[in-house]
């Protein structure tokens, strides 16, 4: 998510919104245009469709947590979406279509992603420190957790799953006073074991499981980095440490997607693109809207069609929400599939 959650969840609060403060596998490149530079290729993506416009009352739309069903639809979240507007909406990328999936009266969701365990859709409730989750259909909204955590409450932004259905959860906490209290918060998937497996964070944002399962990508918002969490059979941090600083210049790091071949899409807040590093830090590409398109702002995730190479970015900015596509560099995974 990006760098300005409090002063959009300030107007979701102030006009009551909140009570508390074709997907197919192609690999056709489809016109995507590649060019050349010094620190690797330039990948421009191309538009698929405006899916939300900014709503009068938050003066935002925020897309978010990009992640495809069982059965290859595309679903979106809106952040910053008041009562009675889509919150969650499934997307047709062929008829450049979408529909209502979700919506409350309170929530501000930041990621979403499909659980291994029980197939329900969880979301980040980042406003309210809860973890909420759905059935892909009918809705059923349930919340998972809700609570502190080590006598704190959290800011849970990104979402990341284990192999057996475990929850892993960049913590947020300290962004609003750039302070390093962020954190990494396990919860099992009973909802019941709550673990805090690393802290003093610069505002953590994306996660996301290497392809092994052998440890985790965390993106520090306010230091522009990417740390590494080595973890055990049980999942707890062995070892951590910086394993690529981010040139973003004005734009700082959001999500963290990663795909078959264990290249990492770091998206970017402040500017609509996404960089790929390859595992071992070098930089591979940039993903560009056209002409950094007017009215765009930031890019902040992508969801790899699984098994498949087509990959569809979330971009927002006063232009609107929109969906861009390009082609990634490796296959879909869960690691590529929300979060």
């Amino acid at each position: 998510m990006r760098r300005l959650p409090i002063r959009s969840l300030a107007a979701l609060t102030a006009v009551g919104t909140l009570t508390l403060p074709g997907c197919g596998t192609d690999t056709g490149a489809r016109g995507d245009s590649v060019t050349s530079t010094g620190t690797g290729r330039v990948i421009t993506a191309q538009k698929v469709m405006r899916l939300t416009k900014v709503h009068a009352e938050t003066g935002m739309t925020l897309l978010e947590g990009p992640t495809f069903d069982e059965d290859g639809r595309l679903l979106v979240v809106d952040v910053t979406a008041p009562a009675g507007k889509p919150k969650v909406m499934r997307v047709d990328v062929e008829k450049k279509t979408s529909r209502a999936v979700h919506t409350d009266s309170r929530g501000a969701y930041t990621s979403a992603q499909f659980s291994p365990y029980d197939g329900r859709l969880y979301l980040t409730d980042y406003a309210h420190g809860e973890v909420v989750s759905l059935t892909p259909e009918e809705g059923d909204p349930r919340i998972f957790f809700s609570g502190k955590v080590d006598g704190t409450q959290m800011n849970p932004d990104d979402i990341a799953f284990d192999e057996q259905g475990n929850l892993y959860i960049s913590d947020s906490r300290g962004l609003s006073e750039n302070e390093a209290h962020g954190r990494v918060v396990r919860i099992g998937r009973d909802g019941e074991k709550v673990t805090v497996l690393a802290e003093e964070l610069a505002s953590t944002n994306g996660i996301s499981f290497d392809v092994d399962y052998r440890g985790l990508w965390i993106s520090e918002l306010t230091q522009n980095r990417i740390s590494y969490l080595r973890l055990d059979e049980e999942g707890k941090v062995t070892a951590r440490h910086t394993a690529i600083r981010v040139d973003g210049g004005i734009a700082q790091t959001d999500s963290i997607a990663v795909d078959a071949d264990g290249n990492l899409y770091q998206a970017l807040h402040g500017r609509p693109a996404m960089i790929v590093y390859d595992q071992h830090g070098e930089r591979l590409a940039t993903v560009e809207v056209p002409g950094r398109a007017t009215g765009l702002e930031s890019a902040t995730n992508v969801a790899i069609t699984p098994g498949g190479t087509r990959a569809y970015m979330t971009v927002s900015g006063p232009a609107g929400g929109y969906l861009y596509t390009f082609d990634a560099f490796g296959k879909g995974i869960r690691q590529s599939n929300g979060g």
